[in-house]
């Protein structure tokens, strides 16, 4: 199997298409990579506790990561290595927290996926059940009070999620409050191990949001481009002053709900379908597509 290589950025300006997509091209790379060791670590028994990856859902966390800016506020969960990222998280805060050293943001005291950066608007995950919602909402209300503005609040939920008393209570206030906040959520069909059929009846997400008063967006969640753009166009929404904006993007988590999950409930036809997709490969498929990168095959190494 190749790889792309991909072209040299231009020096100076304002970034082109070309540039932003290559980066979070990159970017995902990067986390698709670590993603992978933290797996091959957990297995080898150098990581205690759960292992969560992204894999299947960078395209969308890469996107709300780079639509943000310094001042914002993002409440990434446990499949968001890629929005951590983009977001400016150093690669070194999730290995350090994995392996639990004292040299870890949360200093090895927390849980391996509980950690952030609250003072540079990176906050650090107490449940990806809804619970994060409100507590964006909090900052949010505190730039209001001290005068802050131009700024946005997006934190990342599954689909699950929005079946939990804390995503009403907090989609309803930040309705009510007109907060610039943006739901990103990642519909990848099972709540754990339970099938999207038994989670909700509405035939989509959104109605969940025009009934609140909120604006909503779906997205295919496996095309890098799309994504990008939606998730832009959400957050330069909510700075406008259009209240809240939820996204649902359909894909399909390709790997378990954790390294301890073989995923055998997963319905194969999923897999084979469109959201079963890999992002990563879209991705580079658009980027050979326009011309952005070429394709090569890696040396075989004899002996």
């Amino acid at each position: 199997m190749g790889y792309p290589v991909l072209e040299q950025d231009a020096v100076g300006g304002m970034p082109s298409a070309r540039e932003t997509y290559v980066e979070a091209y990159r970017t995902m790379l990067l986390a698709r990579v670590l993603d992978d060791k933290f797996a091959s670590l957990y297995r080898m028994g150098k990581i205690h506790g759960g292992v969560f990856l992204g894999r299947g859902q960078e395209a969308l966390s890469v996107s709300v990561g780079m639509a943000l800016r310094k001042g914002d506020i993002f409440a990434p969960l446990i499949r968001d290595a890629a929005g951590r990222l983009a977001f400016g998280e150093p690669m070194l805060d999730g290995i350090r927290s994995y392996l639990g050293s004292v040299l870890g943001p949360m200093r090895g005291r927390d849980g391996n996926i509980h950690r952030g950066r609250p003072k540079e608007g990176l906050l650090v995950m107490i449940s990806h059940l809804g619970a994060m919602i409100s507590v964006v909402n909090g900052a949010l209300l505190a730039h209001r009070f001290n005068n802050i503005t131009g700024t946005v609040g997006a934190t990342c939920l599954g689909e699950g999620a929005t079946s939990t008393g804390a995503f009403h209570e907090g989609i309803n206030q930040a309705a009510v409050e007109k907060l610039p906040l943006v739901l990103i959520v990642a519909n990848n069909q099972y709540a754990y191990s339970t099938p999207s059929s038994r989670q909700f009846a509405c035939e989509s997400l959104l109605d969940k949001a025009a009934g609140y008063g909120v604006e909503g967006n779906a997205v295919d969640g496996t095309d890098l481009a799309e994504c990008m753009k939606v998730v832009s166009e959400a957050v330069a929404a909510a700075k406008a002053g259009n209240g809240p904006q939820m996204i649902v993007a359909r894909l399909l988590r390709l790997c378990g709900h954790g390294e301890h999950d073989d995923a055998c409930y997963v319905d194969s036809r999923l897999k084979s379908s469109p959201i079963g997709r890999d992002c990563l490969r879209v991705a580079e498929a658009h980027l050979q597509q326009q011309g952005w990168a070429s394709y090569c095959r890696p040396r075989v190494l004899a002996g």
